[in-house]
């Protein structure tokens, strides 16, 4: 009687461990066969096809298999990826990774993954030709890190010829983390003329160039996703993020404002902190030449609300150490935050006003500045300033379009002016703020009460 105990013990403890795993072996409505499959660095690229398996007398009589064909024009690194994997954690009971391989000539096969951890890679030979043989990946030493995507090489050698290869039953960890939370809208969209922003990434304009979104450097993982249609980075692992555009700097000397939307599930308490370094090169326009110079703001919990979507239009002015910016070249994200949505990031300057007596351009220029801090509860301060004095109204609008208070209503003088709302009467919700002056509109933006 013990001895079946103990029988059924082992099977109940072989059952556990077995399902760790998920087997893709690409048959029809299986996993594999309906996931989308990009290939890369192959010549013209042919797709991964799903076709009969060309030997089932051997170790694998599924009636199904995938075949990838490495060109001969193709790199050595000829790969296919997919992203269609679930979410999965490396353990002391997941981390070894088989994949059967049928192919005409004895080469390397890579396997790699990609995700919220550092890459991983590792890579063994096949030793049979034409025959079904099943290859062992010993993930052991990432075991801790979590990924989402698969890549397989599948002849990783110079070719003097096309080579068709069968790949199946690739055994790949089961889903064991929670997906990462994201935000359910979209960063609310730019409404700054196109002429008056160098951006760095938004949908709303045409971007500069970006060399790195996670510079070596730095310590955090960087993808693309889409929140709504609209293009979002999501860093994961936040340390700090180094951006580059080194090899086109920007000159914002003429520019007054560096807006980015931001989105975390991640809640901030003070004395946490998130915060944003520019960095400027310098007359040489290359780092360590003794001309850089560089600032960095910290921005705490009154600001930074999880599960909300941050709009932050920082004066240039408050990096006060960055006494040159016609060279910018790095920004720098760190802080708190392990999880960060990043949106819409760009420089910005309002456009000179049109004289509507001459119909030339003047040389007014009105702009309205973010609330600060954004979202609010229950108060906010709005600046804006004027070049030229004239008459002024700020009114505050809800989402429905009906006036909400009147905060300027008269002549105002040339210069920076900032106003305080107290919405403590006000319901939670979406509000719209609009600056005119001399009966002309110059600008709406968006505002949240948190309460």
């Amino acid at each position: 009687m013990k001895k079946n105990i103990i029988t059924i013990f082992i099977i109940m403890m072989s059952a556990v461990i077995f399902a760790q795993y998920v087997n893709v072996d690409f048959e029809p409505g299986s996993l594999g066969a309906e996931w989308a499959w990009t290939v890369g660095d192959n010549g013209d690229n042919p797709p991964v096809e799903f076709v009969a398996n060309p030997n089932t007398t051997g170790i694998n009589s599924s009636t199904n298999s995938a075949m990838f064909t490495a060109r001969q024009g193709g790199q050595a690194w000829a790969l296919c990826f997919t992203d269609d994997i679930d979410p999965f954690e490396f353990n002391a009971n997941n981390s070894i990774i088989t994949i059967m391989v049928y192919k005409p000539v004895v080469s390397n096969i890579a396997v790699k993954f990609e995700g919220t951890s550092a890459p991983f890679e590792l890579q063994s030979a096949n030793t049979l030709i034409n025959q079904w043989e099943e290859i062992t990946f010993d993930f052991s030493g990432s075991i801790g890190n979590t990924y989402s995507r698969l890549i397989v090489i599948p002849d990783f050698a110079i070719r003097t010829e096309d080579h068709i290869l069968y790949l199946d039953n690739i055994q790949l960890p089961e889903s064991n983390v929670d997906p990462v939370p994201e935000p359910a809208t979209a960063a609310p969209f730019p409404m700054h003329p196109s002429d008056s922003v160098i951006s760095l990434f938004s949908n709303a304009y045409t971007d500069n160039a970006v060399n790195t979104w996670s510079a070596d450097w730095d310590s955090a993982d960087v993808s693309d996703v889409q929140i709504q249609g609209d293009d979002v980075k999501l860093y994961t692992n936040l340390s700090f993020a180094g951006i580059e555009f080194t090899s086109s700097t920007i000159d914002a000397t003429a520019l007054d404002y560096f807006h980015i939307d931001m989105w975390t599930p991640d809640t901030i308490v003070n004395p946490e902190e998130l915060r944003i370094k520019l960095i400027d090169f310098g007359a040489d326009d290359a780092w360590s030449g003794g001309d850089d110079v560089e600032h960095e703001l910290s921005f705490f919990d009154d600001i930074i609300i999880a599960d909300s979507w941050i709009s932050l239009d920082i004066p240039l002015s408050d990096f006060t150490v960055l006494t040159t910016r016609a060279n910018l070249a790095q920004l720098v994200i760190s802080g708190d935050p392990n999880t960060l949505y990043v949106d819409n990031l760009y420089f910005y300057d309002m456009p000179l006003d049109v004289d509507e007596e001459t119909g030339g351009v003047s040389n007014a220029v009105y702009r309205l500045g973010g609330n600060y801090p954004n979202p609010f509860n229950p108060t906010t301060n709005i600046n804006y300033s004027l070049s030229k004095p004239g008459n002024v109204t700020l009114k505050v609008y809800d989402v429905k379009g009906r006036l909400v208070e009147t905060l300027v209503d008269g002549y105002k003088s040339a210069s920076s002016h900032n106003v305080g709302w107290n919405a403590v009467n006000v319901a939670s919700g979406i509000y719209f703020y609009s600056l005119s002056v001399n009966n002309r509109s110059i600008e709406t933006r968006q505002m949240v009460l948190l309460k």
